[in-house]
């Protein structure tokens, strides 16, 4: 129970429980993992047809995070990042610890739900489930750029998100996401309106590359593709310079997380 003022209470209690092999909070992936959640009997009702839905917002009480904070460097990204404020944030620390996570619904059982995604410590008391509906999407939104400082965390934030927008792990994805880590590495920020892409390659390629740029074809214009079965291009523009990336061969799934750059690609970049 929570007082808000002398007047007013508000009274929540879980409807669930997250099952999670990470016991620590320092060791959640920012990308959240495989989870289960055990809803409880007396609200197993309220699961009837969820598994219509691939995506889910689960909101869940972070009872382990600290409550008198207000203002917080993002640390686990980057602790070279400048302070915000935790209501511009997803920070775990906060007044009321309420936890919103989107994941993908895997597997249904009774009252039980197989989840990826969520980031969340084993006991984590589940608040509510609501579906992600397709109208909920803003395909190019204005955000503050919160920038991991390790390149491997920016590549397994890119490889989450291009799985969330292209649904298939193929080779292109691959090629995908290695092309907008070089592109973070020399332009910053993929969403910028400033930054605009070329795509010449097959479809799978730019629809990878237009979900991790967010780059609209209006409003402003940024993107552009030009359909090519036979090459793998992408070619990023912004305040004068100009970056091309062009594979080599296809990637393998090895390929992806140990090859150098310079072994999948031809780089040219010119000012």
């Amino acid at each position: 129970m929570i007082a808000c003022n002398e007047n007013y209470m508000i009274t929540l209690k879980p409807v669930g429980i997250v099952m999670s092999d990470y016991k620590d909070v320092d060791r959640v992936p920012v990308t959240g993992g495989n989870c289960l959640i055990e809803i409880f009997p007396e609200y197993k009702d309220g699961l009837l047809r969820i598994e219509e839905n691939s995506h889910l917002w689960i909101q869940s009480w972070f009872h382990k995070a600290k409550r008198d904070i207000l203002k917080t460097v993002p640390g686990k990204v980057n602790s070279n990042l400048p302070e915000y404020g935790v209501f511009s944030l997803r920070a775990f620390s906060r007044p009321n610890p309420i936890a919103l996570s989107l994941v993908r619904l895997k597997r249904v059982k009774d009252n039980l739900l197989w989840v990826s995604g969520l980031d969340a410590v084993d006991g984590t008391p589940v608040l509510d489930i609501k579906p992600y509906y397709e109208q909920e999407i803003v395909f190019s939104p204005v955000t503050p750029y919160i920038r991991p400082l390790k390149r491997e965390m920016r590549q397994k934030i890119f490889m989450k998100q291009a799985l969330l927008h292209h649904q298939e792990k193929c080779n292109e994805l691959l090629l995908g996401v290695r092309m907008a880590l070089l592109a973070d590495d020399h332009f910053g920020q993929l969403n910028s309106e400033e930054l605009k892409l070329t795509v010449n390659g097959p479809p799978c390629l730019a629809d990878v590359l237009q979900g991790l740029s967010n780059a609209r074809l209006a409003n402003p214009p940024r993107f552009r593709y030009n359909e090519n079965n036979e090459m793998r291009q992408s070619i990023w523009e912004k305040n004068g310079g100009s970056l091309k990336i062009t594979a080599k061969l296809p990637v393998t799934y090895d390929e992806f997380f140990y090859a150098d750059d310079h072994q999948l690609f031809i780089i040219e970049f010119m000012e």
